[in-house]
């Protein structure tokens, strides 16, 4: 079988960013899927599954709220490897495009308090598995360390 794109780059020096992962077509229209990596893999602590479902449930109804991209918006979940996340996005799109949105994203996450939208055993299939406080932390330190002054470093895969 032929090795999938997302395995050919190299974790080993890949940082934090926003990367365009792949471009696929369906139909007339582009699909760009954007790699939003948090930690350094194999060199950090993966996130834990409560953070990064909280991460998920506030990421993904800021997303489809957001009065300029919310009809582009796909899908917006975490990686299997619990280093980052994928945004889905209808259009051809580049990383230096989309890097203020992931800032307002994550600028709503680390500033968000409240109840979880869509926490609720009605709403979620494992709706007790959050932390919010973890949360907020993980998306200041990503604004911090990564989004506030990015570069081309950290918009391009590394070769």
């Amino acid at each position: 079988m032929d090795k999938i794109a997302s395995f050919t780059i190299d974790h080993l020096r890949l940082e934090p960013g926003i990367y365009v992962s792949r471009k696929d077509r369906a139909g007339a229209e582009i699909i760009t899927t954007f790699d939003l990596r948090m930690t350094a893999p194999n060199r950090e602590p993966v996130m834990n599954t409560a953070e990064m479902h909280t991460i998920e449930h506030l990421g993904a109804t800021f997303l489809r709220n957001h009065p300029t991209w919310k009809d582009r918006i796909l899908y917006f979940g975490p990686m299997g490897c619990r280093t980052g996340f994928y945004l889905l996005l209808a259009g051809d799109l580049t990383s230096a495009e989309i890097a203020p949105l992931i800032t307002e994203m994550f600028t709503f996450i680390a500033g968000y308090e409240g109840d979880i939208p869509g926490a609720a055993p009605e709403e979620c299939g494992n709706w007790l598995d959050q932390n919010l406080p973890m949360a907020r932390w993980l998306a200041a330190r990503y604004l911090k360390n990564t989004l506030e002054g990015i570069d081309q470093a950290h918009l391009v895969y590394p070769e």
